[in-house]
Formats: structure tokens, sequence, C-alpha cells
């Protein structure tokens, strides 16, 4: 039987405010444990929350970038669990009434196709504090500690409908939001301090089967890597399980990346087991169209409509244009390095083309190398246009390019021409020398002229090659591969004449 994997997710986003959702309190990341509890967070008789006027900005700010219904009224409710770092005993959350209902995440799949995963939801609630056990924090052993710092920080939780039908296609929406939240402003994305979490729900169903099978929520995955193999390994799980004539339980489950596997944490609730009901210390949430335009003012160029551009006017491919702007900070730089080209020259396809083969291949490398962000770059925009202008004019070929990379990331101070110049980098343009070093080649390589004379085309490229090392890699290889066809079509035999 043919199996199919359905997948949704639920993404909780830590907003970037400066202040927790219902209280005064920090929400700065590292303070010692239970620095930054207040009294409203823990609930303490007597308190009110009041809520986080930048919180509710950010979520219209979501839901506008998605093309979602932001709700003019929303209820905030009470989610009732027992958790030991919930120090409420339950959750304020949003049920029924949500702040952003509807919308959708435009997809760059890895084989270039393009696709849209529609959401259901996005509501505001507060986050749970942290449990810490034995080895951490100083944490005796056999106990565990509780750090209610993280209790009452804002999130933003924002769910799909079940449409995505792989874990590669999961990880493109996770992607493609985790750039969203940080383009516009509402969080930093750090996955290792927990401001990016994603929830999978996954179930397996045989293909062309209409019902959805039982679903099995795997929780808090913080990387893109956890989230694919998590996806796959409890597929693969829930599908042996039926096969083997068991029954999928719904659970809600935790992956194990040193073992390679999901295991239980508990039966999954449903939405009656939280017993929701509509917080009686708070009151509706009131959004006017006013606030909404006054937000959608000020909100920049969205991801999707970058791409289109780029792919109108400059005709970059939708793959090299949703990886150019696959963060905020990299289609920043990208607009800085091409007003750089603009001041230099028209903004031909091909230069633009250029910049975004450097912005990911050389300079990505690069950053990855270094564990930098594309705004830590030691390689401004300008400084690299600077270095594409000598490539486009022919002054450096793209491997001597690579070479002047290198000495500009090590040297913030040097421009293109500096290196260019000082290290006698320039390529020979000058007919007469190439000629001699083609001559030379031809001269010395019978065997290569002979290959190529039959037939067979590799044999020009090896030639040119043997050009380009007697040049230093100066010599311009087009111009060395026109003289070589020249001087091989010259040198070759003629008619028999019999």
């Amino acid at each position: 039987m043919t199996w199919e994997v359905v997948i949704g997710l639920e993404t909780h986003v830590q907003l970037q405010t400066r202040s927790k959702i219902f209280s005064p309190a920090s929400t700065a990341f590292g303070a010692p444990a239970n620095t930054q509890a207040h009294a409203i967070d823990l609930a303490l008789p007597g308190v009110l929350p009041v809520l986080n006027q930048a919180a509710v900005e950010a979520a219209i700010r979501f839901g506008l970038s998605v093309g979602g219904r932001i709700a003019h009224r929303s209820v905030f409710a009470r989610k009732n669990y027992f958790y030991p770092d919930l120090p409420k005993g339950y959750q304020i959350s949003q049920y029924e009434q949500p702040v952003v209902s509807g919308g959708e995440v435009a997809v760059v799949l890895p084989d270039g196709q393009t696709r849209t995963i529609a959401l259901t939801r996005a509501h505001l609630e507060e986050d749970a504090g942290k449990s810490v056990h034995e080895g951490l924090a100083g944490i005796p052993s056999g106990q565990s500690g509780i750090d209610l710092n993280r209790a009452g920080t804002p999130l933003l939780e924002i769910v799909t409908e079940p449409v995505m039908r792989s874990a590669a296609e999961a990880v493109a929406y996770a992607k493609a939001l985790h750039a969203l939240v940080q383009w516009i402003g509402i969080c930093d994305g750090n996955l290792q301090e927990g401001s990016f979490r994603v929830d999978a729900n996954v179930s397996v169903r045989p293909q062309g089967q209409a019902a959805f099978g039982t679903r099995c929520e795997i929780k808090n995955l913080n990387s893109f890597r956890f989230l694919e193999r998590a996806i796959q390994v409890e597929a693969q799980r829930q599908v042996a399980l039926i096969e083997d004539g068991g029954v999928v339980i719904q659970q809600t489950r935790l992956f194990d990346p040193d073992r390679d596997e999901t295991r239980a944490m508990r039966s999954k609730e449903d939405a009656q087991d939280y017993r929701y009901f509509p917080d009686p210390d708070l009151p509706p949430l009131l959004i006017s169209s006013d606030w909404i335009d006054q937000v959608q003012a000020e909100m920049p160029v969205l991801p999707a409509a970058r791409r289109e551009q780029l792919m109108d006017v400059y005709d970059l491919s939708p793959y090299d244009a949703a990886m150019v702007t696959a963060s905020r900070g990299a289609s920043d730089y990208l607009d800085q390095a091409l007003l750089a080209l603009q001041s230099t020259g028209p903004l031909t396809a091909a230069r633009v083309k250029l910049l975004a083969n450097w912005i990911m291949g050389e300079l990505a490398s690069a950053l990855n190398r270094d564990g930098l962000e594309i705004g830590q770059s030691p390689l401004s925009p300008q400084r690299l246009a600077g270095l594409l202008d000598r490539i486009s004019d022919g002054t450096v070929s793209n491997k001597i390019g690579r070479e002047v990379f290198a000495m500009l990331w090590a040297d913030a101070s040097l421009c293109a021409d500096q290196v260019i110049e000082a290290q006698g980098l320039r390529q020979v343009q000058d007919s007469g020398q190439l000629q001699g070093w083609v001559l030379e080649v031809v001269e010395a390589n019978p065997r290569m002229v002979e290959e190529f004379r039959s037939g067979r085309d590799k044999a020009l490229n090896a030639l040119v090659g043997q050009v380009m090392k007697r040049s230093g890699g100066k010599a311009n290889p087009q111009a060395v591969t026109d003289l070589l066809r020249a001087a091989l079509a010259e040198a070759a035999p003629g008619p028999s004449g019999q």
C-alpha cells in the first residue's frame, strides 16, 4: 500500500516587545533565573493583567503580511492545564475569536516550484515558564527547578491548515515563515533561544483516501533539520504500526535526535480538555480600522512582492529571487549592491544575475564558514559591487575574482581596484601576448589538437586550461577560446586533392 503523510504546523513566534504581554516585566533573554517574573505573571492575589499594545500591533502586522482577516473584536480566554512551570494553572490565550483568521504564506520548494500554504489562524497568548533539570544551572542530582522568567512572554501562535504532504514542504514553509516574521520586525527568529518553535501535527493515510488518519503532535522543534527528520521518523512509525495491525493513538510526542525517534509525552488533549472560557479579567480586544490603516502604512515591501519585482524587472529565476530575498538582511544587502552597480552603469539582467550568483555563492559560503549573518559581513555591498564591476568589464576573470574576494573579506580597508593593482592581477587583454601563449600550447600538445580535430570538443577546454596555466590565470578565457579556435582552424589540413 502507498501511504500519504498529512502535515499541519503550529508555530510559536515570540514577539519582539520590551515587556511581557500582560505585565511590565522585561522579556530580555539570559537574565538570572526568576529575576523577571512579575506578580502579574505569577497570578498573585489582587493583580490584574494589562494587554501590551505593541504585541497587538505585531499581530496586526502579521495579519497584513499574510493577507489574513484581522478581527475588529477578539477575545482572550483561559486555557486550563497544569504544568509545574505554569504558575497560574491556566494560560491566557485566544480560542473562538482569534485576532487573525485565514491568510497564506508563499513558499519556494526545493525543486524551485512555488506554492502557497493556507493558514487557519494566528492568535495571541502568553508563554509558560521553563523547567530546569539536574545538571543544568546548578540543579542538584535528582532535582528539578522552575525558571519563570519566560512566563508571560508574548507569543503569536500561527496555525496552518493540514495541507503539507512532505517533510521537505513543511521545512520550506517553516523557513519562509521564519524569514517573514523577521522581515516585518515582529520576532528576532532566534531558534536556539526559543524565539521560534514549531509543533508538527503528523498523520498518515492510504493514497487516495479522503479521511485523515489519527494525528500525533511533535512538540517544540527548534531547528529546521530536526523538524524535517521528526516528521519523517513519525510518519515511518505510524505506517509501520498500522501495517503491523496496530492503531495510532492521538498523542503529544517529543523528538529525540540522538536516538532518531519520537516518543510519547502524554495523550493529546482536545479543545474540551482545556475547558476554555473568556478571561473575566480582560475585556474584548477592539482593533479599529484606523489602527489597521496606520500599521499598513508603516509596512515594508513584503518578500513575495520583492521576489516578483526581481523576476519581472531583472529576469531572475524564481529560485534565485527567493534565495537573495531569503531574509530581510539579504534583501537589504542586495538593494545596496544594486544601487552601487547602478552608479557605474545600466543594471542589465546579466549584471544582476552575476550579483545574485555571488551573493548565493561566494558570499553565502564565507558567511556560513565564519558563522556570520549577512548583516555582519566584513565585505560591504558597495565593495562587492566594485569587484563585480571588474569582473564584468574583463579586468579580472571569475577565478581571479574569487582570490580578490578572499583578500577583501580579510581586510575591510581595501577595495577591489587596490587589490588588483597591488597584486598585479589585471587580466591580460593584449592579443599579441595571448596569441603567443596559444601557439606555444598548440605546438606543445599535438595529441589534444588531434582529439579536437576528430570532434572531441572537451579537448578545447583542456587546451584553454593549458593557456590559462601559462598565463598564471591572467589571460581572458573568452579571448583565449576564440584565438584557439582560429589557430586550430588555420592549422587544420585541407582537402587531399584526390
